[in-house]
């Protein structure tokens, strides 16, 4: 008889134990590509920071901002991860449950400038007469990108040969196969082409362009109507933003490894250390007004702004400064 006591022991022990677990709301978030710039978010997965606020993340990768974008308003995901300029397209088409941004991952551009010529003695003056492999017309980092040429006095339209036509997916493939002299990459890529002696990065497009609110969280206003929703997610945020400056680029590289399954450890290691020092990721998520304003003068620049936008119409801030108070 005492081993059935012991086994009604345990098992009462069990059932009090799932009593007094709280389910857990499953948010299903999009990500607009897989990158080690995204570093915060897979460590907030991986750490269990999402758990300790009662929600299960459900992460799909959506390439394509638009694509992104349509899944948001589709209710095909509840949050999207994508530049904040994306919000910005479709407030210029009046949606009737608007796109709000309200936590900010990443604060600098993530591109990278590498260069063919791995002895080259790199000034922003060499590109001047070169064939440049940029990204795709209307995107973030192809603004980004044109608006750090034009701030080191190089006119994209006239002082080189600009490629624009080619696909994100394919640009790393195009540059290895012989196209242009200098190309745009982000992380991994750009490492890894250093390591494979395909060129050497020269100068960082985030360094230069300063604090943008890069990629953000967004959502439809109308989710906003779950607050405990939204300010767990922000939390949990939160707590990864903190913990991915405060843990070693090591462990960081650790946490996000099984999301680069593909790429060696040590290499992750290193774009980790290389985003953390130059603080790609952002310290809390909080979007900032003057922020947001450098993202909106990259994009004027650019021409593609055909309203004047609100910063107060497209970012609710609410939840991050309450968090981070």
């Amino acid at each position: 008889m005492k081993w059935l006591r012991t086994a009604l022991f345990a098992g009462l022990l069990l059932l009090l134990a799932g009593c007094g677990q709280k389910d857990l709301q499953e948010v299903k978030v999009g990500e607009v590509t897989r990158s080690i710039f995204y570093a915060p978010l897979y460590a907030a997965i991986e750490e269990g920071f999402f758990e300790e606020e009662g929600l299960s993340i459900k992460l799909s990768t959506i390439p394509g901002g638009d694509k992104t974008m349509t899944a948001l308003l589709s209710d095909g995901i509840d949050v999207a991860l994508i530049g904040a300029e994306t919000s910005i397209y479709v407030a210029g088409q009046n949606p009737n449950d608007a796109v709000i941004n309200f936590a900010q991952l990443t604060q600098t551009d993530g591109t990278f400038l590498v260069a063919r010529d791995k002895d080259v003695d790199f000034s922003w003056d060499k590109l001047n007469g070169s064939t440049f492999l940029g990204q795709r017309v209307g995107g973030m980092p192809q603004m980004a990108g044109e608006f750090v040429l034009k701030q080191q006095g190089i006119d994209p339209q006239n002082d080189l040969t600009l490629i624009q036509n080619i696909d994100f997916a394919n640009i790393a493939n195009a540059f290895a196969s012989g196209t242009g002299d200098y190309v745009q990459l982000f992380e991994p890529t750009a490492s890894i082409f250093e390591e494979q002696g395909l060129g050497k990065i020269v100068a960082s497009f985030g360094e230069e362009l300063g604090a943008i609110p890069y990629t953000v969280f967004m959502t439809k206003e109308s989710t906003f109507e779950e607050k405990e929703l939204v300010e767990s997610f922000t939390t949990a945020l939160y707590k990864a933003q903190k913990w991915v400056y405060s843990a070693s680029s090591e462990e960081v590289a650790k946490a996000i490894a099984p999301y680069f399954e593909d790429t060696k450890p040590e290499i992750i290691e290193q774009v980790v250390t290389r985003y953390r020092d130059q603080e790609s990721f952002a310290k809390d998520p909080i979007i900032d007004e003057k922020e947001f304003q450098n993202l909106l003068d990259v994009m004027t620049e650019a021409g593609v702004l055909e309203f004047e936008p609100s910063y107060e119409d497209l970012v609710n801030r609410s939840f991050a400064d309450a968090v981070v108070k």
